[in-house]
C-alpha cells in the first residue's frame, strides 16, 4: 500500500525531524517508530490468522480483491448499468402527469371558480 511518499518526500521528512526533535532525540523516536511499526505488523499478522481460523477453509478461497472498494467507481457501475444490452421494448406512451389535488385548486383559484369541498374530509 502506498501513500504517495517518494524517496524525496521522506528526505524532506526526515530533515525536518532532525530540525524538530534535534540529534539527541532523534535516535529515541527513530526506535520509538520502529517499535510502532513492528506491532502494528504483529498486530495485522494477529487479526489475518484469527480470520483464517474463524473463516475455516473458505478463508482461501475468498477472492480478496474482488472485496477492495478502491475498484468500485461509482461512474464505471452507472454506465454499466445504463448501457445494458437487454432489448430494447417498443416505445411506450408517455402519460401526462396527474395534476395533484393542490395544483387543482391552484388552478381553480386562477380561473375564479371555487375550490372542490369535501364533506366527508375531517
Amino acid at each position: 500500500m502506498s501513500f504517495g511518499l517518494t524517496f524525496e518526500k521522506l528526505v524532506i521528512i526526515g530533515i525536518i525531524a532532525v530540525f524538530l526533535l534535534g540529534p539527541e532525540r532523534l535516535p529515541y523516536y527513530a526506535s520509538q517508530l520502529a517499535r510502532l511499526t513492528k506491532s502494528l505488523r504483529v498486530m495485522a499478522d494477529g487479526a489475518k490468522v484469527r480470520m483464517r481460523e474463524e473463516m475455516g477453509p473458505d478463508f482461501d478461497e475468498v477472492d480478496w480483491k474482488k472485496l477492495d472498494p478502491r475498484q468500485y467507481d461509482p461512474r464505471r457501475i452507472i454506465r454499466e448499468a445504463l448501457v445494458d444490452d437487454a432489448p430494447v421494448a417498443a416505445p411506450t406512451v408517455i402519460k401526462p402527469p396527474i395534476e395533484s389535488a393542490y395544483a387543482q385548486r391552484q388552478r381553480l383559484v386562477r380561473e375564479g371558480r371555487p375550490a372542490p369541498f369535501d364533506s366527508e374530509a375531517t
